[in-house]
């Protein structure tokens, strides 16, 4: 199979085989690969990609504008179980301001996460003393 696929692969696979190759052997594991197995890995990834992408484009809002977009295939990530391996690789995309803002409230929650169940008995203390008054 590896002599007829040298001569027409480009045509069976539209991923550069020679980089499949380099990802392949950057594992410690992968000694050598087998001209079918590079094959078959770039086939299966090819594959993979084109139903992802036609999963996010259906089930997106890719439809309305004719178009599949970054937010599409992130939806999909973190929403379809299928593909929720992928979440961490396409998260969604938020403005830099609202990560600050994140970033400053889960600050200010930590802090006040440490004192809490002081914040807690004076909280009970102003109640009862509330309830006292009334």
């Amino acid at each position: 199979m590896a002599a007829r696929l040298s001569g027409g692969e480009n045509r069976l696979v539209s991923l550069p085989l020679s980089r499949i190759r380099v990802i392949m052997k950057s594992s410690p594991e992968v000694s050598s690969i087998n001209q079918d197995a590079l094959f078959l890995t770039a086939k299966a990834t090819e594959l993979f990609v084109q139903y992802l992408a036609a999963y996010s484009y259906k089930h997106g809002k890719g439809k309305e504008k004719n178009a599949l977009t970054y937010s599409d295939l992130s939806h999909t990530a973190e929403e379809c179980e299928t593909f929720q391996f992928l979440a961490d690789i396409l998260p969604k995309k938020i403005l830099a301001s609202k990560y600050l803002k994140m970033l400053e409230k889960e600050k200010q929650d930590g802090d006040v996460g440490e004192g809490d169940e002081e914040d807690e008995e004076e909280e009970d203390e102003d109640e009862a003393v509330a309830d006292v008054g009334s």
